[in-house]
């Protein structure tokens, strides 16, 4: 039976239309039933558009979609749905944080059937837990992870992390009811007890990756170290000869390539040596001939030199431009290490060097030989030792590795870890350094030794977090494409960073269909939750007038208490 009033009443503008829509409620018209005193709304009216909204939701789904699958600007959004639809640039930011991040947020909530579902096939979940960096002394975003289905089970804030913040952050998970196969995560000092406490008896697989990052940090601090003396080294060596761009005594501009309206005029010979590779480009285009090579090089040589000098200087440049750069290199730990890479491909560039200069000499090319030669067996003791640190992390890392016939079992693969570590203790004749890195390799391994190896025994259990950090940098990748600005990247993060990571549908289409399924009250519930996590940003302004007005607000609001003392 239908009420004899409206719900709501409203225009809604649609990519498509303008529509006048309202909503009739009804109800059972037996007194006897339940439902006599509920009153029940319009599904159909209900998915045109989010109550309190004047816009539908293929208009929401195209903000979201343009903003984080097209990376466009809101005044770029705002654009591209002019002249569909009437709507300002504020409007369209107003909409995607305050309506469509919180409808994504509620359409995770629908998964909860597939998590049971998971649960029953491989006997639990796994859950994935990792914190991006913090931003500019902010709480630091933490995020949750089912890892055989991707749901976001939390994604939040902590102010600390510390055992008990950690503990009130897992303990809701309790809520779902379904066995944990295993949890993994760095070791964090206070997450390690607060996930013991809160899912006792859970197998805690530590994360391999940042597992052999602790391992190589003293072999990476050794090898900066390294690195930073080996480049000094070269510079006193060769310093003021690779800073040449030429190896030529002729004074050189340092303005170098220059193009646009006024740019550099290009010299005969360049256009030569530019075109010399390909014979078509040197055919006289009245003929089918080639140019006379002999003749082009007479006329395009510099003064006093021949064309082999020429070459032969050429080569020489590109050798030290090789040079300069390979000083700025920069490492990946653990295994790709700046210092060690700059002194393999030195040690490469001078045996290049010796092998040119037994067939022809050059006094620049054997004074780059011989100086970073020289440079280079300063460090040859220091590199062979940082060499076998690496080999050991590599070592290291072939035993975690799992074999390819699956054959490897947590017992099997710790008793070679062990024995692999025990066999570097024993080594005889080394160094205090490799020493010193021996025992720091068995000390960070015997910390790590209870979650490194469930893994082995459950398929399901990855080894690495690698999927989530690689979800941090592709978010943080993302939104740096769409604000075009690292600080405006960081405050995205801070300020709704736990909503920009929640996953979604890979398609528009699909993506509107889930936000059209999402309850009402469920998205005021999730806008309130919004609403009230920017309360703590609303004095984070640089604007003169939004300052101005929030103190004459709290002047207001403060004046407006009862007066306790003239001051």
């Amino acid at each position: 039976m239908m009420y004899n009033y409206l719900t709501w009443d409203k225009t809604v503008q649609t990519l498509g239309q303008v529509l006048s829509v309202a909503s009739r409620p009804s109800h059972c018209a037996v007194e006897s039933c339940s439902g006599y005193q509920t009153q029940f709304l319009s599904a159909e009216g209900q998915q045109i558009a989010p109550s309190g909204f004047g816009y539908g939701y293929d208009v929401l789904t195209r903000i979201g979609w343009l903003r984080q699958e097209r990376h466009e600007t809101y005044d770029e959004i705002q654009s591209a749905l002019f002249p569909q639809v009437q709507i300002s640039v504020s409007h369209v930011r107003y909409l995607y944080q305050s309506a469509y991040l919180p409808l994504l947020a509620c359409h995770e909530r629908q998964y909860k059937d597939l998590l049971t579902q998971t649960a029953q096939q491989h006997g639990g979940l796994v859950i994935g837990l990792d914190g991006l960096a913090p931003v500019g002394g902010e709480p630091q975003v933490w995020f949750i992870r089912e890892l055989l289905t991707g749901l976001t089970l939390r994604s939040g804030w902590l102010k600390r992390q510390d055992q008990t913040t950690f503990e009130t952050f897992l303990r809701p998970l309790l809520e779902l009811n379904l066995p944990l196969l295993s949890v993994l995560s760095d070791k964090q000092r206070g997450l390690v007890p607060a996930v013991a406490t809160v899912f006792s008896g859970t197998a805690h697989q530590f994360c391999h990756g940042h597992y052999l990052g602790n391992l190589a940090e003293p072999l990476s601090d050794a090898d900066s170290a390294f690195k930073v003396a080996l480049r000094k080294a070269v510079r006193q060596e060769v310093g003021e000869l690779i800073r040449a761009e030429q190896a030529s005594d002729e004074p050189q501009s340092n303005v170098l390539t220059v193009t646009g309206l006024l740019p550099d005029s290009v010299s005969t010979g360049e256009l030569t040596a530019s075109t010399h590779a390909d014979p078509d480009q040197c055919r006289d285009p009245s003929s089918n001939t080639l140019a006379d090579d002999d003749t082009a090089a007479t006329e395009n040589q510099e003064p006093g030199k021949s064309s082999e000098e020429i070459e032969a200087d050429d080569i020489v440049t590109h050798l030290l431009r090789r040079t300069r750069y390979l000083l700025t290199l920069k490492g990946r730990p653990p295994f790709c290490l700046a210092g060690i890479e700059t002194y393999q491909r030195l040690q490469e560039l001078v045996d290049l060097a010796a092998e040119l200069l037994t067939h022809r000499h050059h006094p620049h090319l054997a004074r780059l030989s011989q100086g970073v030669r020289h440079a280079l067996e300063q460090f040859t003791n220091d590199y062979q030792e940082l060499q076998q640190g690496v080999d050991w992390l590599k070592n290291i890392d072939d035993i975690l590795k799992p074999s390819a016939d699956g054959s490897s079992t947590s017992e099997s693969v710790a008793q070679q870890l062990r024995a692999y570590l025990d066999e570097l203790l024993s080594l005889p004749d080394l160094s205090t350094h490799l020493d010193d890195f021996g025992h720091h390799l068995d000390k960070v391994s015997t910390s790590y030794w209870p979650g490194l190896f469930h893994c082995y025994d459950r398929d399901e259990i990855p080894r690495t977090n690698n999927e989530l950090e690689s979800h941090f940098r592709d978010t943080k990748r993302q939104l740096f494409r769409t604000t075009g600005q690292k600080g405006q990247t960081r405050r995205a993060l801070e300020r709704i960073g736990a909503w920009e990571l929640l996953p979604r549908p890979p398609n528009e289409a699909d993506r509107l269909a889930a936000l059209r399924q999402v309850e009402p009250i469920e998205l005021e519930k999730e806008r309130e939750r919004l609403r009230k996590h920017l309360e703590r940003f609303r004095s984070h302004t640089r604007s003169t007038k939004r300052v101005v007005a929030q103190f004459n607000q709290l002047r207001q609001r403060w004046m407006a208490l009862p007066p306790t003392s003239t001051g």
